[in-house]
C-alpha cells in the first residue's frame, strides 16, 4: 500500500489529546483493523479548462498572440511600426481555400520610407524573456516578389534591445513555405515585445509567425511550458480533466469545442473565440481565443507525461445553458455520438484505424489508453438526460469497457440537482459528476455529505471544488485561510467516503495574474517563468501566516520548522476545526490541537509523524491570549518544511487578484 493510501483508508494507531476548560486531555484510541473501504489511488486529479489563460498566454508555450490573424480584429495583438505605404500591410483571406486557417499577411516593401517598415507583437500580456536562453522564431511564408528579409528584435519595456536574429526567406522556393531561426537574449524581462523589421524590397505573404523558448517542457518544439507543467507532474496527479469546463459547451453551438478541429498539423486548426473572452462584464479579455496550439492530442500526452490517466470531457448537443441554451435537434445527434466514438479510436485505437493513424503520424502509435469519458459538462433538464441515454447507447454497445461520466448541472443541491441525482441513478450511469463552488459554510456543513450515499450505486466524481469567499464568481473572492481549511474539512468526508467518491479535483487550476476572468485559482502565473501556488494540497499543506508562541517557535527553528501560526474564526462549533485539523494533520505531518477555549486556558501541542504514527512527543504550550470576550473556536499549527511546500523555497499566497 502506498504512502497516501497507508494515511488515508488507516485511520491510525494515535491519539487525539484535547484540552478544554473542563477536562483533563482525552485520548481517542482507533482501531486500525477496521478499513471501511480502499482509497482508488488515483482520487486527487487535475481538472485543466482554457480560463484565465490557461493555455494561450499559460501552458502553451507560444509567446506570440494572433499569429495567424484569425481573432476576430486581424491585426490585434500587432502594432506598425514606421508608416506602411497604401497596400503595404494588407489582410487576405483565403475563405475556400483554406477554411481552417484562412487569412494571412501580405507585405509590400515599395514605397518605404526611411523609417522603414515593420510590426511589432504584444505578447499575452508581455513576453516573459529569460537572459542566456534560446528562442525560436518560425513563419510560413510565400515569396510573391523575393527580396525581403526579416529582422528580428526582442525589446524591454523602454524600448531596449534585449535579443536579436535574422531571417533570410529562400528565394526559390515556390508555394508556402516553413522556415526558423533562433537567437538568444542578453537579458531578463518580464514584459518584452517582438519586433519583426522587413527589410530590402518585394512582396512576401506571411502567416502563423511563432516564437517559442527553447526550455519547454521536454524540450518539444512548439511545446508547453516547462516550469508550469513541472508543478502539475510534482503533484502526482491520479487523472487530468479536459478542456474543461464551460468551454465544451461553448456560448452556442458554432464555438462549442470540436476536438477533430485540434488535432493534425498546426496550421491546420481552427481557432474559436474562446468562451471566457466576453462572458464577464467585469473582467472582459477581447483577444482571447483558442488558437489549440494545446489540442487533444496535447492533452492526451500531458497526462501521460505526469503519469495521469486522461479524462476528455465531450458535448452533448448542447450549449451553455447560461448563455444560448441551444440544442442539436435529436435527429442530428448522431455527428456528437460518432465524435465520442472516433475519440476512443483516436486514444486508444489501432494504427491501421483511420483516428488512430492519425494518432501515431502525430508521434504516439501506441494508444493512450483512455478508460473513461464525459458526456456533456453542468448540463441539465430533462433534454440532457434525453441526449445522454443516446450517448450511453453507443458507448456501452461498442465500448463496453469506457466508464462514463455524467454531469449532475451545476448546483450540489435544490430542484436540478435532485432530478438528475434520481435520473441517472435510474440510468445507471458509471459516474456522476458534482460541482461545488460554494460559501466556506457549506464545505464546513458537507463534510458529511456522502455519508449516507447508496454504496451500490454509481460512483462520484467531485470534479469542481472551490470555496468562494465572498460568492460564486466574484471578483472579490480570494484563496484565504477560510476557504482553504473549509475544503480541508469537506475532504475529509471524501476521503472517509471514498468508497463512494472515487475522483476529485480542484477548479479552476491556472489563473495569469494580469488575464484572468474567475477567482479563486489554484496556481497563479505570470508572462515570466514564475508563479505563486495559492494552495499546494495533499503532499504539502497550506502556506503559514505569522503569530505568537515564542515557546513552539523557539522548538520547531531548531528543526528547520517555520513559525506556529494560528487562525481564528467565528463558528457555532468546534467539531468542524476537528474535521479539517485531522485531514491536514494526516497530510502534512503536524498535528492540530482544538477546542473550545475559555479566556486565559493553555493548549499543549503535541508532534504528529505519518511515517511512525508517533504522537507523543510535546514541543511546548501556548497560552491563546484571548482577552474578555466571546468565546472563539481556535486551532493551532505548526507547518512542515518550506522546500516542501514550495519549489521555490519561499511561500506565497493569492498575490491579490
Amino acid at each position: 500500500m502506498n504512502r497516501l493510501s497507508r494515511l488515508t483508508v488507516l485511520t491510525g494507531v494515535c491519539t487525539w489529546h484535547v484540552v478544554t476548560a473542563f477536562a483533563q486531555p482525552v485520548a481517542l484510541t482507533v482501531d486500525v483493523n477496521h478499513i471501511k473501504g480502499e482509497v482508488n489511488p488515483g482520487i486527487w486529479g487535475l481538472f485543466f479548462e482554457d480560463i484565465n489563460m490557461g493555455a494561450d498566454g499559460g501552458i502553451y508555450a507560444e509567446l506570440i498572440k494572433n499569429r495567424s490573424f484569425e481573432f476576430f480584429r486581424p491585426m490585434m495583438g500587432w502594432q506598425t511600426l514606421g508608416k506602411a505605404p497604401e497596400g503595404g500591410l494588407l489582410v487576405l483571406n483565403r475563405q475556400e481555400q483554406k477554411e481552417a486557417n484562412p487569412r494571412f499577411l501580405r507585405v509590400n516593401t515599395e514605397g518605404t520610407g526611411e523609417e522603414g517598415l515593420g510590426l511589432s507583437n504584444e505578447g499575452f500580456r508581455g513576453m516573459g524573456i529569460k537572459a542566456g536562453l534560446r528562442y525560436d522564431f518560425s513563419v510560413m511564408y510565400r515569396q510573391r516578389r523575393p527580396g525581403i528579409s526579416l529582422r528580428l528584435e526582442l525589446v524591454d519595456s523602454a524600448g531596449r534591445v534585449i535579443g536579436k536574429g535574422k531571417l533570410e526567406p529562400a528565394t526559390d522556393a515556390e508555394g508556402w513555405q516553413k522556415q526558423s531561426a533562433g537567437f538568444r537574449a542578453t537579458a531578463t524581462h518580464p514584459k518584452a515585445r517582438l519586433n519583426i523589421w522587413f527589410e530590402g524590397e518585394g512582396e512576401i505573404d506571411l502567416d502563423m509567425i511563432s516564437l517559442f523558448p527553447e526550455d519547454t517542457w521536454k524540450g518539444r518544439p512548439g511545446g508547453l511550458r516547462r516550469d508550469m507543467v513541472q508543478l502539475l507532474a510534482d503533484m502526482q496527479p491520479g487523472f487530468l480533466r479536459f478542456p474543461g469546463g464551460c468551454i465544451v459547451e461553448g456560448y452556442d453551438l458554432s464555438q462549442r469545442f470540436q476536438w477533430k478541429k485540434t488535432v493534425g498539423p498546426i496550421e491546420e486548426r481552427q481557432q474559436v473565440i474562446n468562451r471566457w473572452n466576453f462572458e464577464f462584464r467585469h473582467r472582459p479579455t477581447p483577444d482571447y481565443f483558442q488558437t489549440f496550439g494545446l489540442g487533444f492530442f496535447e492533452y492526451f500526452q500531458l497526462a501521460e507525461d505526469i503519469g495521469a490517466d486522461p479524462m476528455p470531457i465531450l458535448n452533448c448537443g448542447m450549449a451553455c445553458q447560461f448563455n444560448t441554451a441551444e440544442l442539436v435537434p435529436m435527429d442530428q445527434l448522431d455527428e456528437y455520438v460518432h465524435d465520442a466514438l472516433d475519440l476512443i479510436e483516436f486514444a486508444n485505437g489501432d494504427v491501421t484505424t483511420r483516428w488512430g493513424k492519425l494518432r501515431a503520424d502525430m508521434g504516439h502509435p501506441a494508444p493512450f489508453n483512455l478508460k473513461v469519458l464525459g458526456v456533456g459538462n453542468e448540463n441539465w433538464g430533462p433534454q440532457y438526460v434525453e441526449r445522454l441515454a443516446v450517448f450511453k447507447k453507443a458507448l456501452n454497445e461498442i465500448h463496453p469497457e469506457i466508464a462514463i461520466i455524467a454531469s449532475s448541472g451545476t448546483d450540489p443541491n435544490g430542484e436540478r440537482f435532485d432530478y438528475l441525482d434520481s435520473e441517472l441513478r435510474k440510468m445507471q450511469v458509471d459516474i456522476i459528476d458534482e460541482h461545488y463552488y460554494r460559501h466556506p459554510d457549506w464545505f464546513f456543513e458537507n463534510a458529511s455529505r456522502y455519508d449516507e450515499y447508496d454504496r451500490h450505486g454509481p460512483k462520484i466524481f467531485a470534479g469542481e471544488y472551490a470555496a468562494q469567499s465572498v460568492r460564486i464568481a466574484s471578483p472579490d473572492n480570494k484563496n484565504n485561510w477560510l476557504t482553504a481549511l473549509s475544503e480541508a474539512a469537506f475532504l475529509t468526508g471524501v476521503e472517509r467516503n471514498a468508497d463512494v467518491v472515487t475522483l476529485a479535483s480542484y477548479a479552476p487550476l491556472f489563473g495569469h495574474v494580469d488575464g484572468w476572468q474567475w477567482t479563486p485559482d489554484l496556481i497563479w502565473v505570470e508572462s515570466e517563468a514564475r508563479n505563486w501556488v495559492s494552495r499546494i494540497r495533499f503532499r504539502a499543506g497550506l502556506p503559514a501566516i505569522t503569530a505568537s508562541g515564542a515557546a513552539l517557535r523557539n522548538a520547531y527553528r531548531n528543526e528547520r520548522r517555520i513559525e506556529l501560526a494560528y487562525e481564528e474564526h467565528r463558528f457555532h462549533d468546534a467539531r468542524r476545526w476537528m474535521i479539517a485539523a485531522e485531514t491536514l494533520g494526516r497530510k502534512v505531518g503536524i498535528v492540530r490541537i482544538f477546542g473550545r477555549l475559555k479566556p486565559g486556558s493553555s493548549v499543549s501541542v503535541y508532534r504528529y509523524d505519518p511515517e511512525s504514527y508517533d504522537h507523543t512527543y510535546t514541543v511546548g504550550t501556548i497560552d491563546p491570549g484571548i482577552e474578555n470576550r466571546q468565546w472563539l473556536d481556535k486551532m493551532y499549527f505548526i507547518a512542515i518544511h518550506r522546500d516542501e511546500m514550495n519549489r521555490n523555497n519561499k511561500l506565497v499566497q493569492n498575490p491579490g487578484y
